[in-house]
């Protein structure tokens, strides 16, 4: 199935839910170390936004636990998804009560996770202006553990309409749904489960070392990088949030503009000419061409 008569085509990563035993605590981080504006707040639950849209997280209180539903913007209407992810045999529940920027959204469970996936057409807009110097463009990705790689890729390919942008091992997928080289990607494993880390966009490299240096007044260190990953390009770098959840800032991702040309917008740094989805290899350099890798990082 190609990404024209996908059951509901995807157009962008529009938001990811967090749950804590403490609200306020990553609240405060979201809005003191990130610089995210909250938008809507009650005892259980908050909305932060990075900009435009209503919301790109969310933290609702229970269980520490990432990525436990993922929203996603579509192309066309609720109303046509509906109908064709039914068609297809998915089941698909229709919400009016999810949040207060989206009165209609299709839910269904990803397969081999079981995370609630949220389908919407637009949210409201936020009710904020620009941000501070530390604030991130956009949510840009999240990465998850899948115990089943080519179930979950056939759905977000077949029924969601992404594109393969590349892989590594056979054990890690890269899916876009936009210019961006990557909006979701999955790693196999049945050993770990849950989010792998949540990205967000920095406009470029003076924008990252300033929200750098604002976090590690704050006290939150570098775990890993800075550095630049082989798939996507981009310069990378890895913290963690009060709930140890694992977090990327990132600048200068890849980027296919034209689809019909198949190949990422040059750069200097590309190790192909064109640069084209592909399979990498199992090491050092592909995970950070700068220097050295975590050893969990490929460990799966």
């Amino acid at each position: 199935m190609d990404n024209d008569t996908a059951a509901a085509r995807v157009r962008k990563v529009g938001y990811v839910e967090f749950t804590t035993p403490d609200v306020d605590r990553l609240v405060d981080y979201y809005t003191t170390c990130l610089g995210l504006h909250l938008e809507d707040r009650s005892p259980e639950t908050a909305f932060l936004t990075t900009g435009l849209d209503h919301h790109s997280v969310v933290v609702r209180r229970g269980d520490a636990a990432a990525r436990t539903s993922i929203g996603y913007e579509i192309a066309g209407s609720v109303d046509d998804a509906h109908k064709r992810l039914a068609d297809a045999g998915y089941e698909v529940s229709r919400r009016t009560d999810i949040a207060p920027s989206t009165p209609d959204v299709l839910v269904l469970a990803e397969p081999g996770t079981g995370v609630p996936v949220h389908l919407y057409e637009t949210q409201a807009a936020s009710g904020t202006g620009p941000g501070p110097a530390h604030r991130p463009t956009k949510l840009g990705h999240v990465a998850a553990f899948t115990p089943g790689l080519a179930e979950i890729q056939g759905f977000y390919q077949d029924l969601l309409g992404f594109r393969w942008s590349d892989t590594i091992g056979d054990f890690f997928v890269f899916l876009r749904c936009n210019a961006d080289h990557h909006a979701a990607n999955f790693l196999q494993s049945t050993t770990y489960s849950g989010m792998h880390h949540v990205a967000y966009e920095m406009r470029d490299l003076n924008h990252l070392q300033t929200t750098l240096d604002h976090l590690a007044r704050h006290d939150h260190r570098l775990h890993w990088g800075p550095g630049r990953h082989g798939p996507g390009h981009n310069v990378f770098t890895y913290h963690r949030d009060p709930d140890g959840n694992t977090v990327e800032l990132f600048t200068q991702l890849d980027q296919m503009i034209d689809e019909a040309n198949g190949y990422f917008e040059p750069r200097p740094w590309h190790e192909d000419s064109p640069q084209v989805p592909k399979t990498w290899e199992v090491d050092i350099a592909t995970a950070n061409s700068w220097g050295p890798v975590l050893p969990e990082i490929l460990d799966h």
